[in-house]
């Protein structure tokens, strides 16, 4: 994969990923970093009594907002792989759009760590939260 330095790159690369695709994920790069969004959909539920989002729809969605924010801060081109991705379920992740950010812990030469929130609505209120290490 490419260095992503632009809204465009990123699109470009989340078109590239069969789940991204299937999950309608978008993301854009800011003075903040990314800033993914997960559009609502109801074939994402997983609790229909709640409605909420299925919890592996949640955790992809914080592993891919990772990868995108490790894209947008490389130095080089490598492609990050996943060692392990831990994710905690803070609330329901209702039935309206999500939205995360990530935060690039550590960039070492081999190893990343990047820790990611997601929420919905009001941002001090997250629905989820995630720290995952990448093979650079």
């Amino acid at each position: 994969m490419k260095v992503a330095r632009s809204t465009s790159d990123l699109a470009a690369v989340a078109a590239q990923i069969p789940y991204a695709v299937y999950l309608d994920l978008r993301v854009e790069l800011d003075d903040e970093g990314v800033l993914a969004h997960l559009p609502f959909r109801q074939d994402l539920v997983g609790n229909a009594g709640l409605p909420a989002l299925h919890g592996g729809v949640v955790g992809a969605f914080l592993e891919l907002t990772a990868l995108f924010q490790l894209l947008a801060s490389a130095r080089d081109a490598r492609n990050p792989k996943p060692i392990n991705f831990n994710v905690n379920f803070l609330r329901s992740a209702g039935a309206a759009e999500c939205l995360a950010r990530a935060r690039v812990v550590k960039h070492g030469k081999r190893i990343a760590n990047v820790e990611v929130v997601a929420w919905q609505g009001d941002r001090a209120k997250p629905v989820a939260s995630g720290f995952g290490n990448f093979l650079l």
